[in-house]
């Protein structure tokens, strides 16, 4: 496949995707196919009908002809590579579908893709490689799936967690890489945010249970914010309670914290904590109080390397998004800020 069979391949994916999450009603191979993907949640807990279904609309949202043409333009060498590389990809689990903008990635530069997914995610990633292959046989010569240590491949590219890390750089150090630790989102907000503008921040920390590395954990807030106005706007969620492993962590932590005499502020499902760190425990959101934008972006500065994402208002700080979005990234948000794409092209030096 050439470049633009390759784009309109995925195109055709997000068309496909979209069109069976519209078609939930019909009993018809476009329904089995959503059926099979909503009964991941079976297998995985923390993988929600919900979830899975917001992950699948972020990508088919993303897969359309222009916004892929728009992404590559930056890549004018793309179109001219004919030599291909094995990549390796080694796929964290921790929400539904995290890995699939690298494999987009690989597929788009021409490589080929030797993937390990995490045990907790591997099933919808399998899903998705077989609606490519019906798109075009040639998908499966250039897809496998990997089950043990991965092997004859000239490149890697694996998410995890720092101490996952720290095995990742002992055994692939030596290949061209991209190896990902634990990263954290965090949200600064002005004062002036309406209810609407926080009941999308909301989403922004508690959409997949605030799993994610793009999820809001820490929440900077101008001296004299009244809290309170976080768990107003969080009340959509309170659902969370009636899922067993998100209600028992609620409870987990909250235990400690009375057991420590601990100062926190909770509403019956999440927990607001004073707290300088940046990673706060699953149900809790940290936060801080500020006097000036200036000490935040030095704060920033000196996090730079731990913040995946940074939610703002109307471009308060630079490089942020707007309430809502964290969870929506567009096909140019790498992760850790670390293009992927350039990354790739240059394996073909």
């Amino acid at each position: 496949m050439d470049l633009r069979q390759r784009i309109n391949m995925f195109a055709a994916l997000g068309e496909n995707l979209d069109y069976i999450l519209g078609n939930k009603d019909l009993e018809s191979v476009i329904y089995s196919k959503l059926e099979d993907f909503l009964a991941v949640s079976q297998s995985n807990e923390w993988f929600t009908k919900n979830n899975i279904l917001f992950a699948l609309k972020s990508i088919a949202d993303n897969l359309t002809e222009s916004k892929i043409n728009n992404w590559l333009e930056k890549y004018p060498q793309l179109a001219g590579n004919k030599k291909i590389k094995r990549v390796g990809v080694v796929t964290a689990g921790n929400i539904p579908l995290v890995g699939f903008h690298d494999l987009l990635c690989v597929l788009l530069s021409g490589n080929e893709l030797v993937i390990k997914a995490s045990s907790k995610d591997n099933k919808l990633m399998k899903l998705i490689v077989d609606l490519l292959i019906e798109l075009n046989s040639d998908f499966s010569k250039l897809i496998h799936f990997e089950t043990e240590r991965l092997k004859n491949f000239d490149a890697i590219i694996a998410t995890g967690s720092d101490n996952t890390a720290k095995y990742f750089e002992y055994y692939f150090g030596k290949y061209p890489n991209i190896i990902r630790k634990n990263r954290n989102s965090i949200a600064i907000l002005n004062g002036n945010e309406t209810d609407e503008e926080l009941e999308l921040l909301a989403d922004d920390m508690l959409m997949y249970f605030g799993l994610g590395c793009r999820n809001v954990s820490k929440l900077f807030l101008p001296k004299g914010f009244d809290y309170q106005r976080i768990f107003k706007s969080v009340q959509a969620y309170h659902h969370l309670t009636d899922h067993n492993k998100y209600a028992n962590n609620f409870l987990y932590n909250k235990s400690i914290y009375l057991m420590n005499n601990v100062v926190f502020w909770e509403n019956g499902f999440i927990m607001m904590k004073e707290d300088s760190g940046l990673a706060s425990p699953i149900s809790v959101i940290f936060f801080e109080y500020y006097s000036s934008i200036d000490e935040i972006k030095q704060r920033i500065d000196l996090d730079k390397d731990r913040i995946q994402c940074i939610v703002a208002k109307d471009g308060l700080i630079d490089g942020s998004v707007n309430y809502g979005e964290a969870q929506k990234p567009n096909l140019w948000d790498y992760a850790d800020n670390v293009d992927t794409m350039k990354f790739l092209l240059s394996l073909k030096n």
